[in-house]
């Protein structure tokens, strides 16, 4: 007969999501992951298959913490520049864990790994869609210019999200990237 777990499920993921966060994928072990848990290497692959299931748990984790951020950031009920420039800033913001998940996944693995890949296409698109959808939004109550193309513009500013949140993770100075964000919201005037 098993023995039942002894261990919070969704406590792991959570505490390996942030060790895969500060260190990388390939720079995690399993001695790393099984002292950062407090479990043993057999309670490891037993729960979770391998490494590389307990990383696709992690990162779906960290994806749903950030939708849910992003999403109440992105829909809050106030006027669109200040809804984007807050959004923008908080991604800068010093933090235990600098940059993005999503992104040092995506320069990390790249498109090597299809799960990943689709993972991470799917945050982006994901993201790039809200921006798009507020834009829409502030063109809609009069609060942006009419012909501002939503599309593109949602991809000029995912692209600079990205960008903030590399050179956040590089330690670069807050104040200058919060300065390249009030920059690129000029964009919408």
């Amino acid at each position: 007969m098993p023995r039942p777990r002894e261990f919070d499920e969704q406590e792991a993921v959570a505490r390996a999501a942030k060790v895969f966060h500060r260190r990388g994928y390939h720079a995690t072990s399993t001695r790393d992951l099984g002292e950062a848990l407090a479990l043993n290497p057999s309670s490891i692959y037993r729960t979770f298959s391998d490494k590389h299931g307990l990383f696709l748990r992690a990162l779906d984790h960290y994806l749903a913490g950030e939708s849910v951020r992003c999403t109440a950031a992105l829909e809050a009920d106030r006027p669109v520049r200040e809804a984007l420039r807050d959004w923008l800033y908080s991604m800068v913001e010093p933090t235990d864990l600098p940059g993005c998940f999503v992104i040092h996944t995506a320069t990390e693995l790249g498109t090597s790994d299809p799960e990943t890949r689709r993972r991470v296409d799917e945050a982006f698109e994901g993201t790039t869609a809200a921006i798009a959808a507020l834009l829409r939004r502030g063109v809609a109550a009069g609060e942006l210019p009419a012909d501002l193309d939503a599309d593109v513009t949602a991809d000029l500013l995912f692209t600079t999200l990205t960008g903030l949140r590399v050179r956040h993770r590089a330690g670069h100075d807050t104040q200058r990237l919060r300065t390249a964000v009030d920059q690129v919201l000029r964009v919408l005037d």
